[in-house]
């Protein structure tokens, strides 16, 4: 089996500015309407049951509001009567009465354990919903925004078992067949999990497919795969061509190959993960390896299976799986390396092929074997190390640069998710094929910038947030940095009581939106119309970046906030807010 490629972000240096000075706070205006809404919206807050930080990840913090990336300011929402309502923006600031264009069939308020509806625009005319009972619509609505040719249609209602929300969802054709995929969230009590939160993650991606084209269109479930892991991810998104799936979790998901048979599996991975020990244990020096395999009693020579090759290893014993198996981490001299049974162990000799460079690993990508480190060797490192350490929290006080002092840190500089990872399924062969360790690189929101793409992803790099954007069709570069918030990253982290935040597709503010109220606006910096000098440098200034903060007139908890190029809607239990945001100076 191929082992997963290790990647990295690359970094667009032209797109950074090391100059940046700050945000400048803006009194200006900014124009707000307000429209109050028919019937509410239909919140659900979380039950007595629903505990977890992952229940308020996934649930408690739902964006009730739905921006129609492919028709730009229309938005959408479910009401406490199960209607889907439309709102539009009329004469550059106001808002169009909502009214309704498709009504769930089921009584929403009948289900115990229903979740939020939700829905998804998987294209400029398909839309999938959920009613948040466990049922899944597949809608066809003509173009949206035009009531005279608008008609949602029900095209596909199935019920696919406990309430789930939809994450993403795209449509494509393949060999002239449409098929429309979807990913569906769910947080599931754990029987099993005695010792973590007693709940599990599961994202089931579902293919609907067209099987009758000539009289009148059917759709068909064609797959349902589960990938399942043990917190709600960021980021998880289908790729255009429903070939694969990208996730950005802090604790790594995996397929369930037999959706019905999970229980067993999850029994035996239990038992795994409480008895499993080191299958090999191995140590290095500058020339060779040893690998060294314990091995059951009564074993001979003619059990033992050991092939070498210039990159490749396969150690097995008679009638099992293999022991080792994979790419080595580099060369070796396959014609000199040997194997011996010594005190009913398997002790393997692998002669490097380059002398002298440590091997961070013994197999690409495999955790089963531990690594020993002699004695003289960890006296080598702490020797190594023994200049980056001291009794003296600064023995040199006259230094330019004196030691970092970790209680100087402020509470924004601290990341608690630290290993955070970016991971690509191949939708055929069910494997991870690209990874990305994010480390400290938080993850801050994700955004729509081209609908028919995957929704970009932004990740904060020391003070400043970078926007990237999923490339399917370029594996050697599958994330591509499009865009630079300044300092976004660090002054998020201290506002303490956001809920939401997002950026328009052309990258020219981001904004922050409280729980009550407050909306921050970070409008990317411009050119002055007129002249502005550094009183302290004696320098002109050419372009500024402004802050500025709305207030809304409401104290409803805001429910919904979605970014456009000029506006800002914002969506609260009764009413809905329209911000204008004026990009010009």
């Amino acid at each position: 089996m191929e082992a997963a490629a290790n990647c990295s972000l690359r970094v667009k240096r032209l797109l950074l500015d090391p100059k940046f000075e700050g945000y400048k706070l803006s009194l200006e205006p900014l124009a707000c309407y307000q429209l109050g809404l028919d019937s509410a919206v239909a919140e659900v807050k979380l039950r007595d049951d629903q505990y977890t930080l992952d229940h308020m990840r996934a649930f408690g913090m739902y964006n009730y509001l739905h921006l129609d990336s492919w028709y730009q300011d229309n938005v959408y929402y479910v009401d406490q009567l199960g209607r889907v309502m439309n709102s539009s923006v009329t004469l550059d600031t106001a808002l169009r009465k909502p009214r309704e264009v498709f009504r769930l069939p089921t009584d929403l308020t009948a289900c115990d354990n229903r979740l939020c509806a939700s829905i998804h625009f998987s294209s400029s005319t398909w839309v999938t919903i959920s009613d948040g009972t466990g049922s899944l619509y597949l809608i066809k609505t003509g173009k949206r925004g035009d009531a005279a040719s608008e008609k949602w249609e029900i095209m596909f209602n199935e019920e696919l078992g406990s309430p789930f929300v939809i994450v993403h969802s795209v449509s494509f054709v393949k060999s002239d067949v449409h098929s429309v995929a979807g990913l569906l969230l769910r947080v599931e009590k754990d029987e099993l999990d005695a010792e973590g939160s007693g709940f599990h993650v599961s994202l089931e991606w579902v293919t609907i497919t067209e099987i009758d084209k000539e009289d009148n269109q059917r759709y068909e479930i064609f797959k349902r795969r589960v990938l399942q892991g043990k917190s709600v991810p960021h980021y998880a998104a289908i790729e255009p061509g429903g070939d694969g799936v990208m996730i950005v979790s802090y604790k790594p998901f995996r397929f369930m190959q037999d959706v019905e048979n999970q229980l067993e599996k999850k029994e035996d991975g239990k038992i795994a993960d409480k008895k499993r020990d080191p299958v090999y244990y191995w140590h290095q020096t500058e020339d060779d390896l040893t690998v060294t395999i314990h091995l059951p009693q009564d074993l001979t020579k003619d059990d033992i299976q050991v092939q070498f090759s210039p990159d490749q290893i396969f150690v097995a014993l008679k009638s099992q799986p293999p022991l080792v198996e994979g790419k080595l981490c580099s060369s070796v001299d396959h014609e000199s390396c040997t194997w011996i049974i010594r005190d009913n162990s398997l002790e393997i000799s692998l002669i490097k092929k380059d002398e002298g460079p440590m091997w961070p690993e013994l197999v690409v990508g495999d955790t089963r074997g531990e690594f020993i480190m002699d004695s003289s060797q960890c006296s080598a490192v702490a020797e190594s190390l023994m200049h980056l350490t001291s009794e003296e929290m600064n023995p040199n006080p006259d230094k330019e640069n004196p030691p970092c002092n970790a209680q100087e840190l402020e509470e924004c500089d601290i990341f608690l998710e630290d290993s955070t990872s970016l991971c690509r399924f191949d939708g055929n062969t069910l494997k991870i094929t690209h990874v990305v360790n994010l480390g400290s690189n938080q993850y801050l929101f994700s955004a729509v910038v081209d609908p028919k793409e995957m929704p970009c992803f932004c990740l904060r790099h020391d003070i400043d947030a970078l926007l990237w954007q999923p490339r399917s069709d370029q594996p050697d570069n599958m994330w591509e940095h499009i865009a630079t918030f300044n300092a976004l990253g660090y002054v998020q982290a201290s506002k303490q009581d956001k809920k939401f935040t997002a950026c328009p597709p052309n990258c020219s503010y981001a904004a922050i939106c409280e729980c009550l109220r407050r909306v921050f606006i970070y409008r990317q910096p411009t050119p002055l119309s007129t002249v502005l000098h550094n009183r302290k440098e004696g320098r002109q200034v050419g372009q500024v970046a402004k802050q500025l903060v709305a207030t809304l007139e409401a104290s409803d908890p805001i429910l919904g906030f979605q970014a456009t190029n000029e506006r800002l809607f914002v969506l609260t239990t009764k009413s809905l807010f329209l911000i204008k945001v004026n990009t010009e100076n």
